[in-house]
């Protein structure tokens, strides 16, 4: 039960992520650049298949300006 919660969650993460910075009018490029991550970790972020460490984790949240219960939905 608790594996399907979680991968509900990396889903609910991955397309908030997209939402977010598709509003802010960025490209993946531009989101990793300015939290100082790789273009390919911020690419799987999205795509569900890495989950950000913490400290990227809270980085995502404050550049979009949401709370970190908002990233995955909750």
């Amino acid at each position: 039960m608790q594996k399907s919660q979680d991968l509900q969650e990396l889903h609910n993460l991955a397309k908030n992520l997209i939402e977010l910075r598709k509003q802010q009018g960025m490209t993946q490029q531009e989101v990793s650049a300015a939290l100082n991550i790789t273009y390919q970790s911020y690419q799987a972020y999205e795509l569900g298949k890495a989950v950000p460490s913490l400290i990227n984790f809270i980085k995502l949240a404050k550049f979009y300006n949401v709370s970190c219960d908002k990233l995955l939905e909750r």
